[in-house]
């Protein structure tokens, strides 16, 4: 049988989709226990295909599907349902299975108005979704109440069977990056914490299974060896057992991976000594869930963590040279201009790299959805409408989206108008053997200055003075490439072309087989108009794209036409490339 699992497209288009691009974690370990017993099965991140909705049909077409496990959140239900009647027109006989986070929770709802779902297997989905297609395989459907975790109809009943217990040996899992190419890793599962905005809670039941740092390191080397050499370690609070941490850092560094890494932790939940390790193995950014400046508030939110434990965090965070990103809710129960001014106050003292801030929704499985719930006297039809969630402040007759609207924008313009203090205040840690660590820190967050994200947000003051502090303080901690490169690009936009070849110079010193250096050197030198010493720099790489132009001009400069049109043939075949 051939086995698709599918994680479909949302109801609403993103400026930025990062939040929902990526496929979860859970299809590929499910994909994973289907490989090992021998089932054919293909993962699909359609997040994006309603972009290109012809090729849905052409795809269902070619591979055939018997089983399709659509993976749901919750805002990319609509995708998933739109995917099912497409494939069910198809192949009637297609068989639909809903999992996830949005599935469990909405198990009733979905098998009460879309006849397209047959089955919705409810949390964790491995042996339970095994189990099922066991039985679709064999057309054994008299058994199907025999497994636990699933919801189906019979004879006119919508029927749930019992929950199925937790894996709780994960590591007996088969490893994903056996059979799977991926960034988004997961060391642990659930979480201990009982926030009122989060499903995590009902979902995992506030327990939390770890795989062993053995095992976790070993899927990150089969990753490794894939060419996977950045990941985002997605356990809800990956810094929960220090001891297991600090282990899975030290594996990390005897295998030689040499890595990059986010994680993300509770404010909590660190120490020296966790952050050491974390820098040492490669973590470059950890996110925290701030949610509020306001004490009261993070209460109401069951986010039971103290003003000072946030800020010792931010401050140990960055003193090791690991990017501080703050995750902010605003709209939420007693939200005034007194709390938003809280949360600003409480910013410009942790003073973070990075932020996100998000507007409170009401989701299904959470504590804020059932109150809504009960004090609305509505059902989970409320879902039928084509919206993907409920903002709080929709619900709450004390605020309103202008004030909403402007609560978010006295928050960004705030953050970005003092972000380049904050990076004034940044102290690093004096340890030599982090010195090359601190050296990458201060280079790459000077580069969202001057090529990345903070370079195109008008409100970010100081930009270019903000990155040439960095990339200078870089190379003071050690020899950096993206600080000479950054450094020599911001000297040749104010056109002090003898400082950037001064820089680029040393830096080819350093890095002599560098591309971008060579030809940041050569660019630096035709502005000068010495187009020998450019071609002697552009001329190491004849074929690059980036170098056949500028080398054709300089041939013309000099008035070798016989070289420039050689140059401008080998531009135009590269164009057709």
């Amino acid at each position: 049988m051939k086995i698709l699992l599918i994680y479909p497209y949302c109801l609403e288009d993103r400026l930025q989709d990062y939040d929902v691009r990526v496929m979860p974690i859970g299809a590929y370990y499910i994909g994973a226990v289907l490989k090992a017993n021998h089932h054919d099965v293909e993962i699909l991140n359609w997040h994006n295909i309603n972009k290109t909705p012809e090729r849905i049909k052409e795809i269902l077409k070619e591979k055939r599907p018997d089983i399709i496990g659509f993976s749901i959140l919750h805002a990319n239900r609509w995708g998933g349902i739109e995917v099912a009647q497409i494939a069910k027109q198809l192949n009637p006989k297609v068989k639909i299975v809903f999992g996830g986070v949005g599935a469990t929770f909405l198990w009733k709802h979905f098998l009460t108005h879309f006849p397209e779902i047959d089955f919705v297997v409810m949390r964790e989905g491995e042996y339970t979704f095994l189990n099922l297609v066991k039985c679709i395989e064999n057309a054994d459907y008299e058994h199907v109440e025999d497994i636990k975790g699933i919801c189906f109809r019979k004879t006119g009943k919508i029927l749930r069977t019992e929950d199925a217990t937790f894996i709780q040996n994960i590591d007996e899992l088969p490893n994903p990056a056996k059979y799977f190419k991926y960034q988004h890793v997961i060391s642990s599962r659930g979480c201990p914490w009982n926030c009122t905005f989060c499903g995590s809670p009902r979902f995992w039941k506030r327990k939390v299974r770890f795989h062993s740092p053995e095992y976790f390191v070993e899927q990150l080397e089969l990753l490794y060896k894939k060419e996977v050499n950045f990941f985002y370690v997605s356990d809800d609070t990956f810094t929960l057992k220090g001891d297991r941490v600090i282990e899975i850092c030290k594996k990390i560094l005897k295998r030689n991976l040499n890595i990059t890494w986010f994680a993300i932790s509770r404010a909590n939940c660190v120490s020296e000594e966790i952050l050491y390790w974390m820098r040492k193995a490669g973590c470059i950014q950890i996110s925290y869930g701030v949610e509020s400046g306001s004490e009261k508030i993070r209460n109401c939110l069951n986010k039971n963590i103290k003003t000072h434990d946030i800020k010792k965090a931010f401050e140990l965070t960055t003193k090791y040279g690991i990017l501080a990103r703050a995750y902010f809710i605003y709209g939420s129960p007693g939200e005034s201009w007194a709390t938003i001014q809280k949360t600003i106050d409480l910013m410009h003292k942790i003073k973070p790299m990075s932020t996100i801030f998000y507007i409170l929704d009401l989701f299904p499985g959470t504590a804020l959805y059932s109150d809504f719930k009960k004090k609305f006297k509505v059902s989970d039809d409320i879902w039928l409408q084509q919206i993907e969630d409920i903002m709080y402040f929709e619900t709450d007759p004390r605020l309103s989206k202008d004030m909403i609207l402007a609560f978010g924008e006295k928050l960004r313009r705030e953050y970005y108008g003092n972000l380049h203090h904050y990076v004034d205040s940044v102290e690093l840690i004096d340890k030599k053997d982090l010195y090359e660590l601190h050296s990458g820190f201060c280079s790459r967050l000077g580069m969202t200055f001057s090529h990345g994200d903070y370079a195109r947000i008008d409100a970010v003051k100081e930009k270019d003075k903000t990155a040439e502090k960095l990339f200078k303080r870089a190379l003071g901690y050690y020899p950096d490439h993206r600080a000479y490169l950054g450094l020599g690009i911001i000297m040749q936009k104010n056109r002090a072309f003898d400082e950037s070849i001064r820089i680029l110079s040393e830096g080819i010193k350093c890095f002599p087989g560098s591309e971008p250096l060579n030809t940041c050197l050569g660019i630096s030198y035709m502005n000068l108009g010495q187009y020998s010493k450019a071609l002697s720099c552009l001329l190491k790489f004849p074929d690059s794209r980036e170098t056949v132009p500028y080398i054709a001009s300089c041939y013309k400069a000099l008035g070798d036409s016989e070289k420039e049109s050689v140059f401008l043939e080998k531009l135009r075949n590269i164009e057709l490339l």
